[in-house]
């Protein structure tokens, strides 16, 4: 065996163990559900979480780093979604969404509608479907 296809598969190895790891964290789980339902701010996500904002993006970048998830820069606020471009991770993230009952997120689908009316009836936000700006 090669020095380089031993650089490889230590490389294979430590993706490997990135995914693995950030698929190993509850909150992290709860993210990718939400996101199975389209892209997301991260105030909706905090609000969805009812946690801290450096909290979430701290969960935010486990999961982008081990690509599970994408990131577009709109203004100040960054949104994100699930990446689906890599058919590995696309097939980890069904798996993983199918066998999480909605019932486990159902708290963090209530919060996130909630928040999503409020942001959608204040003057200083628009929906993010409108593709307009975000939280302020």
């Amino acid at each position: 065996m090669s020095v380089r296809s031993d650089e490889f598969g230590v490389k294979i190895m430590e993706e490997l163990l990135s995914v693995f790891k950030a698929l190993s964290e509850e909150t992290r789980l709860r993210i990718i559900k939400l996101l199975e339902q389209g892209e997301l701010c991260v105030c909706d996500i905090t609000a969805a979480l009812d946690m801290v904002q450096p909290k979430v993006s701290f969960h935010l970048s486990a999961l982008k780093e081990a690509g599970l998830i994408k990131d577009r820069k709109q203004g100040k606020w960054i949104h994100y979604s699930l990446n689906e471009k890599d058919l590995f991770r696309r097939m980890l993230l069904l798996s993983a969404c199918e066998r999480m009952q909605d019932s486990s997120i159902a708290g963090d689908s209530k919060r996130l509608k909630a928040f999503l009316r409020t942001k959608n009836t204040d003057g200083k936000v628009v929906s993010l479907r409108s593709k307009g700006r975000c939280c302020g």
